[in-house]
C-alpha cells in the first residue's frame, strides 16, 4: 500500500492540500469514511514518491463493521469495460488503486488472480477497478492508458502487463505505455494514444479519483467489499473471509426477501420486502 503525497491520512499532521468528506447518506455514512482509513502508511521511497517501493504498516480486523450504505458504491454496471464478472453478482469489491503502488501489484499478482479463480468464475464475486493515481504524472498517465485499453476490451490485459513483476520499476513513460498496449494486444494502437490523452479518459479518471477521495481514502490499495472497507494488500484470507461473509449475508438478505428465514411466503396482500441488490 502507499500514501499520497498529497493528501494526508489520519496519521499525518500535515497536508498540502485536502479534500471534503462527501456525506453520502447521513451520520451512519460518515462513520464509515472515517473507518476507511483508520490505518497508518508511510511514503514510498524516492523523490517525489514515484520512484520506490512502497512500504506500509496496515492493521484491519477483517471482521470490522459492515456499512450497507457503502454498497451504493459500486456501479453495477454491465457495460462497464473497467470491470470483472456478472453484473448481479451477490457479492463486489471495489479496488481503488495506482500503476505506481508496489502493493497494489502484490495484491493484483498474489492474490487477484485466486479470488477471479474460486469467486468471480464462479458468480460469486465482481471486481469493479476504480483508477486512484496519487503518484503524480507517470500515475495519472498509467490511469488513462488503462481506461485507453479498456476502450477496446483489453482493460485486464494491461492490467496484467503493468503489475507484472518489474514493470512498475520501468515507468509509465508514452513509450512505455505504448509498450503495455502492445503487449496487452490492444488492437489499434494509434487510438490507443488518442484515448489516453483524450478529455473522456481524463474525465473518466478524475471521476475514479474523486470517488475515492470522498470516501477518505489517502492510501493504495482501499477496497470495499459489499459496504466493509478494507485496507492495503492484505492477506488472501482476509479477502476470502470478507466475500464469504458478504455472500452469507446477502444470501440471508434473499431469503428474507423471499419470505423469511423460514421459506415462508408472504401472505397475500403483504410485501417480500425489497430484494438484496444484484440478487
Amino acid at each position: 500500500m502507499s500514501k499520497s503525497t498529497s493528501t494526508s491520512g489520519p496519521a499525518s499532521g500535515t497536508a498540502s492540500r485536502s479534500k471534503p468528506i462527501m456525506i453520502v447518506s447521513g451520520v451512519a455514512v460518515a462513520a464509515a469514511l472515517l473507518g476507511l482509513v483508520s490505518y497508518t502508511a508511510t511514503k514510498p521511497s524516492g523523490s517525489g514518491g514515484d520512484g520506490g517501493a512502497s512500504v506500509a504498516e496496515v492493521s484491519v480486523d477483517p471482521t470490522a463493521g459492515v456499512y450497507p450504505e457503502l454498497e451504493a458504491y459500486a456501479r453495477r454496471d454491465a457495460s462497464d469495460k473497467l470491470a470483472l464478472g456478472r453484473a448481479d453478482a451477490p457479492v463486489v469489491l471495489i479496488e481503488y488503486a495506482d500503476f505506481k503502488c508496489g502493493y497494489c501489484g502484490k495484491f493484483a499478482r498474489d492474490t487477484e488472480p485466486a479470488l477471479v479463480k474460486k469467486y468471480v468464475e464462479g458468480g460469486t464475486l465482481r471486481i469493479e477497478w476504480r483508477n486512484f493515481p496519487i503518484f503524480g504524472e507517470e500515475s495519472e498517465a498509467a490511469a488513462r492508458a488503462s481506461w485507453a485499453a479498456g476502450q477496446q476490451g483489453r482493460f485486464w490485459e494491461f492490467h496484467r502487463a503493468a503489475y507484472a513483476e518489474g514493470a512498475k520499476e520501468k515507468g509509465f513513460g508514452k513509450e512505455r505505455l505504448a509498450a503495455l498496449g502492445r503487449q496487452a494486444g490492444v488492437g489499434d494502437l494509434a487510438r490507443f494514444a488518442r484515448d489516453t490523452d483524450s478529455a473522456a479518459a481524463r474525465a473518466a479518471v478524475s471521476a475514479d479519483k474523486e470517488q475515492g477521495y470522498s470516501l477518505g481514502a489517502t492510501s493504495t490499495p482501499s477496497f470495499l467489499i459489499n459496504g466493509r472497507p478494507i485496507a492495503g494488500a492484505q492477506p488472501t484470507e482476509t479477502f476470502t473471509r470478507a466475500i464469504d461473509a458478504a455472500a452469507k449475508a446477502a444470501e440471508a438478505t434473499g431469503r428474507k426477501a423471499a419470505g423469511g428465514e423460514s421459506g415462508e411466503k408472504p401472505k397475500s396482500g403483504e410485501s417480500g420486502g425489497k430484494p438484496a441488490a444484484g440478487r
